[in-house]
């Protein structure tokens, strides 16, 4: 079976190197992109099995991002964790009604976060595949 693909939405170059390092320790490919506008345009090229994304990003934030993946029959399904600096009190509940299925603060615990993202890959291969 091949390594599941996992796209890095972030505007620092640091943190995507770093979850990048992390990723790929686990078996993960990769794929980034830094900003709103990038990340949609990626998503739909490269189709990532699980997104990485951060909130506060130039050319659309997380939110607008989020949006328009739950908007994309084709893209709806791809589970997204939302890793950010953001407060949490005013974040959290609106990534999560808005289609995140988990939300970590910057910096994430590294166990917590492959942990979560072994869970939502596991849970999107049960969901039924939408036909091309």
């Amino acid at each position: 079976m091949a390594n599941s693909k996992i796209m890095i939405v972030d505007d620092d170059p640091d943190l995507r190197q770093a979850l990048r390092l992390r990723l790929r320790a686990n078996d993960y490919d990769t794929v980034n992109a830094v900003d709103g506008y990038s990340a949609i345009a990626l998503a739909y090229k490269e189709h990532p099995d699980l997104i990485i994304l951060d909130l506060g990003l130039p050319a659309g934030d997380g939110f607008v991002v989020l949006e328009r993946l739950q908007k994309d029959d084709k893209l709806s399904a791809i589970p997204v964790i939302v890793l950010t600096a953001r407060d949490p009190q005013s974040s959290e509940r609106r990534a999560l009604q808005s289609g995140a299925t988990a939300f970590f603060q910057k910096p994430a615990d590294n166990a917590e976060l492959i942990d979560m993202i072994r869970a939502s890959l596991s849970q999107a291969r049960t969901k039924p595949v939408l036909p091309s």
